[in-house]
């Protein structure tokens, strides 16, 4: 039976959301709500929704699934407009929010002693682009789709969505919420601090030291490539993770105390045991390295899961020195595109640019 789905915020998440939606079920109607009028009209004009409205509680009573793509602050507040409408029994409300806790409880408070139904959601998926003229069928492919159901979610709430969300071609997985938060604070939201805040130092530092800036390459790129995040969507991640987030920052802040200790009393083993337990660590997680050079050039593409495609690229390709090739599977959240390939120079890069840019209609992105 065809549904109704409504998705609010149409910028790169929720219009991605609704080609994939679209992709698996082509019956579906997709209402959408977006306060920027750009997007509404690239949403509708380009067939990605099949009506749009910059009223929320307009299309609301009519959908059979209603997600909210939006920021952290503004998915509570809806939440508790959601309360007070008259939507259809059994509705599903689910969100695609950064950190989940607050979300989830707001839900819970808001949204008690209804005949709805609610399940967090974490998409861990994102792109460099923004907006609904960035939206791509691909991006949540082999991406970690992550669940964080509530007192709200009844059992087959779970499989509905799922269902739903078939043509994202993601990887769904299942967590409590405040686990979630815990995971994200160490392996995504303490990264984005410690990116910025060595950027910030580096950038007081080159002022006295210029030639930083041009030294400034490999390892330090990989460390700060996050720093490019967007400020908006990061202060409002921190904000409502905020314990948490301080707790990873005092527990850095002591170990940098500790090393900082071996150096200054030349403690020669502990200082080489330091790096090499970090390495093996490293190794151990399964970590794409860099295949033995500090500096390369890296290009993504956006391709994809199919047979052959891969070997297609690398066929093109042919003759060109490359230094690795690794495929983003496991969580894209903070990477330009599936596949990642890095050269030795620019030159190399320019020309892989240019040939599969040339050759495919995949989308490809220099970093």
């Amino acid at each position: 039976m065809a549904k109704t789905i409504y998705i609010a915020g149409l910028g790169l998440i929720g219009t991605s959301m609704a080609l994939g939606i679209k992709r698996d079920h082509p019956d579906y109607e997709i209402l959408g709500y977006n306060r920027s009028q750009t997007s509404r009209k690239i949403a509708l004009e380009r067939g990605m929704v099949d009506c749009v409205t910059d009223d929320f509680a307009s299309f609301a009573p009519l959908a059979d699934v209603i997600i909210l793509c939006l920021p952290i602050k503004q998915t509570v507040t809806f939440i508790k407009d959601l309360a007070n409408m008259d939507l259809k029994e059994g509705v599903i409300i689910s969100d695609a929010g950064s950190t989940k806790s607050a979300i989830v409880d707001a839900a819970e408070q808001y949204l008690a002693g209804k005949s709805f139904r609610f399940i967090g959601a974490h998409p861990m998926a994102g792109s460099h682009k923004t907006g609904a003229v960035s939206a791509d069928v691909n991006l949540f492919e082999n991406a970690y789709y992550i669940f964080t159901p509530s007192s709200l979610t009844t059992p087959d709430t779970l499989e509905e969505m799922k269902d739903l969300l078939s043509g994202l071609h993601a990887r769904f997985i299942e967590i409590d919420a405040k686990e979630h938060d815990r995971v994200t604070s160490q392996i995504s939201h303490f990264p984005h601090i410690l990116a910025s805040s060595l950027m910030e130092q580096t950038a007081i530092y080159a002022e006295k030291h210029e030639m930083a800036r041009y030294f400034a390459a490999g390892g330090f790129r990989d460390m700060t490539r996050i720093a490019e995040s967007e400020p908006g969507m990061w202060t409002s991640i921190l904000l409502s993770n905020r314990e948490i987030i301080l707790e990873r920052i005092e527990n850095f802040k002591e170990r940098l105390d500790v090393i900082g200790q071996a150096i200054s009393q030349g403690d020669e083993d502990h200082i080489w045991n330091f790096f090499n337990q970090a390495r093996e660590q490293r190794q151990a997680m399964e970590i794409h390295k860099r295949g033995g050079v500090d500096s390369s050039y890296d290009l993504f593409v956006d391709v994809p899961d199919e047979e052959d495609v891969i070997l297609r690229i690398l066929e093109l390709l042919r003759g060109t020195s490359l230094v690795n090739i690794h495929i983003n599977e496991e969580n894209r959240e903070d990477v330009h595109g599936i596949l990642q390939i890095s050269f030795r120079n620019a030159q190399d890069l320019e020309r892989a640019q240019q040939v599969i840019t040339q050759n495919t209609d995949y989308t490809v992105v220099v970093k």
